[in-house]
């Protein structure tokens, strides 16, 4: 009899509770909003979603989640009565998202559905940007866009031309020219000598032929205006160099050399402070033709690469052959990682990263 009892009120609570959803509703009017086409400028867009409770019980909403954090909602707290009204309010911040947008919010509530996605929609119009977002890196009276002139990839084989903006935000002229060029690379400004707040470009062309480096390489260039080297500022000029592979034939790929290490990682394990452990890179050509390493370059001072005769030396098909580093712990603590990289002409492992490890103690 107690069984039967507690069933039946068991029964009767699921009743009552689904009975309660069934009676509580929701209606949101629109379901979808479009603010049109509007500038970044503008800020934050504001809308309010109308809702209302067209069930005949309490209607609570009890969460609305946006689909991104560049939409804030907020909703009416407060129990909604039968033919009530409250608002779920969607706000969309366009602070950097210039362009198209499409965001959800899902309304959590106790009516039947229980969730409600309400969207909305927009073109966000970027801002014009000032003279100083543009040009970024200020030298004397002339901004140019970056302190940094990359070149990004440059075959071994080309001269590869580069421009970057540049502005006079002076009330004279400036007169741009460069110092301390190396014999590889060109800088000029054009105009070369610019009017107040006349705008420019600086020309440059990089000759790797007469680079002998290989990989990410850098140079420092001081900047002169009106004749007057600028004092500690310099135009930093990268470029990373490669081997050109763009002229070798099928049958030369076929019969190309392959680079095959061992491992391209060298965990050293516990080593004591201002201590130096030697490590050693095993390699294999695996291919069909003599393999070059081109270079062999470390992150920093604490790991000296032993120049051996493997640089600049072939190594025939099938002989081994090795890369040896010098590991100077220094005063580092706990683990450290390095890199090395290692430049060669095998057309599908032209650099290659070794990682060397420890765990200084």
């Amino acid at each position: 009899m107690k069984r039967l009892l507690l069933f039946s009120s068991l029964v009767l609570f699921v009743l009552t509770a689904n009975s309660q959803y069934m009676n509580t509703k929701i209606q949101i009017s629109p379901t979808e909003y479009n603010f049109g086409v509007f500038k970044e400028e503008s800020g934050r867009q504001t809308f309010d979603f109308i809702v209302t409770n067209t069930g005949s019980n309490p209607l609570i909403i009890q969460n609305v989640v946006a689909s991104c954090g560049c939409t804030t909602p907020d909703w009416t707290k407060s129990p909604i009565s039968p033919g009530g009204k409250g608002k779920v309010t969607a706000i969309y911040d366009p602070a950097s998202r210039p362009g198209a947008f499409n965001k959800t919010l899902t309304v959590y509530s106790n009516a039947t559905p229980q969730t409600t996605v309400l969207t909305i929609k927009g073109e966000v119009t970027p801002r014009e940007k000032t003279v100083d977002e543009l040009f970024t890196f200020a030298v004397g009276s002339v901004r140019l866009e970056t302190n940094n002139f990359a070149f990004t990839n440059v075959k071994k084989t080309e001269k590869k031309g580069k421009v970057m903006p540049i502005i006079n935000t002076s009330a004279g002229t400036a007169k741009v020219e460069f110092e301390g060029l190396p014999a590889h690379l060109t800088l000029k400004s054009n105009p070369e000598t610019l009017k107040p707040g006349q705008k420019g470009t600086i020309e440059g062309t990089y000759d790797a032929t007469k680079n002998q480096g290989w990989g990410n390489v850098n140079d420092m260039v001081k900047i002169k205006i009106n004749g007057v080297v600028q004092e500690n500022v310099f135009l930093y000029v990268s470029a990373n160099l490669v081997e050109d592979f763009s002229k070798l034939t099928g049958a030369e790929l076929m019969n190309a050399p392959v680079f095959k290490l061992a491992s391209t990682t060298f965990d050293i394990g516990k080593m004591p402070p201002a201590t130096a452990k030697e490590v050693e890179f095993k390699f294999t050509n695996d291919g069909k033709s003599d393999l070059f390493i081109r270079n062999i370059r470390a992150t920093c001072g604490c790991t000296a690469i032993q120049q051996g005769s493997t640089q600049g030396t072939g190594i025939k098909p099938g002989e081994s052959s090795s890369i040896k580093a010098t590991f100077n712990s220094g005063g580092y603590k706990g683990k450290v990682t390095k890199t090395i990289y290692v430049h060669t002409n095998d057309p599908k492992n032209s650099e290659v990263v070794l990682m060397l490890t420890a765990d200084v103690e």
